[in-house]
């Protein structure tokens, strides 16, 4: 995996994760309490989605293959998608049904130094964590705000993992609520309520990283700013004249693929077409290095042709031709 995957942010998240987990744990078996079961599970399924993200990166850098000719950048975003299930699945889901059964079948929380304790080291970790994600971000994101940086990030390990680390912050305020209450009150039933909040705090999360991830795994085009750097050194040299049409596509966060049809002079020699598709690669690869995959078609540019629209039967996603199946 890249620099730009995370991997710093991803391996802190994993460790305090991990050591979160266990005492989160001690802590249920000694006070009872479903907050710090559903925050124990909670943690063992972030650590899980670590180790998700980190296959994803180490499986996405095998070489290209006859039957996977673009490679396996896309792996990345197949394993970013697995954590939103995970997520929505062993966390969500599971502290929902501990809270309704703590609100059904309510207790008294035992030891209460145990589960205040743990959770008060739990925010702390989190913290850590949390702070190396936002520090990892930083460097890629720019002027962006943090919702552009959630929504339009082409690697996904840091959006998961910075979504990750504030739920779980939120989550420990949330279970540090219902603890207290119900140790104020006397009633264990905030403590079910708390658990239900986390619950549905962690499906929201889940629902946002599966919408986002879909999206990649579906295929995005490059950012706008990208695609005016490709556009300008396609028709920086002479021998090009306009671009017909272009489309890009990622085929990993740090892989893209350039296809555009562009317009030379009518009188131009192969040679010279050819000389002028070269040095137009050459200037795109310079201007963005990422895009490795490059297809350009040379054509006579026509008004009239142009004035008809892009043809969208000879364009993926397009409509189906009259008589075709479906």
């Amino acid at each position: 995996m890249s620099a730009s995957g995370g991997t710093k942010a991803i391996v802190a998240a994993l460790l305090a994760n991990l050591s979160i987990a266990a005492a989160k744990f001690v802590a249920f078996l000694f006070s009872g309490s479903s907050s710090m079961l559903a925050e124990s599970v909670h943690s063992l399924a972030d650590s899980g989605n670590q180790g998700l993200l980190l296959l994803g990166g180490k499986k996405a850098q095998r070489e290209a293959t006859p039957q996977h000719p673009f490679g396996y950048g896309r792996e990345r975003y197949i394993y970013a998608f697995l954590v939103s299930i995970v997520l929505f699945s062993v966390g969500g889901m599971f502290a929902i049904y501990e809270g309704y059964e703590k609100i059904k079948h309510p207790h008294e929380i035992k030891y209460w130094y145990w589960p205040v304790g743990v959770l008060v080291f739990a925010i702390i970790a989190e913290t850590f964590s949390f702070r190396t994600a936002i520090k990892e971000s930083n460097v890629l994101r720019g002027k962006k705000s943090w919702k552009e940086f959630v929504r339009h990030s082409k690697a996904p390990e840091l959006p998961v993992v910075l979504l990750e680390d504030l739920g779980a912050l939120v989550g420990l305020i949330l279970a540090l609520g219902g603890v207290s209450l119900a140790l104020l009150t006397g009633d264990g039933v905030w403590d079910g309520i708390g658990t239900l909040c986390i619950g549905v705090l962690l499906i929201l999360i889940a629902l946002v990283l599966a919408a986002e991830t879909k999206s990649l795994l579906l295929g995005e085009a490059a950012g706008l700013e990208d695609v005016q750097k490709i556009e300008a050194a396609i028709v920086s040299g002479d021998a090009v004249t306009r671009i017909i049409h272009m489309r890009t596509l990622h085929l990993g966060p740090e892989e893209l693929l350039v296809a555009a049809k562009i317009a030379v002079q009518h009188d131009d020699t192969a040679t010279r077409i050819a000389a002028a598709i070269d040095a137009a690669e050459a200037r795109i690869r310079e201007a963005v290095p990422i895009a490795r995959v490059i297809y350009l078609e040379p054509d006579i540019y026509s008004e009239t042709d142009a004035a008809k629209g892009p043809d969208r039967e000879a364009t993926p996603g397009g409509p189906t031709p009259h008589g075709a199946g479906h």
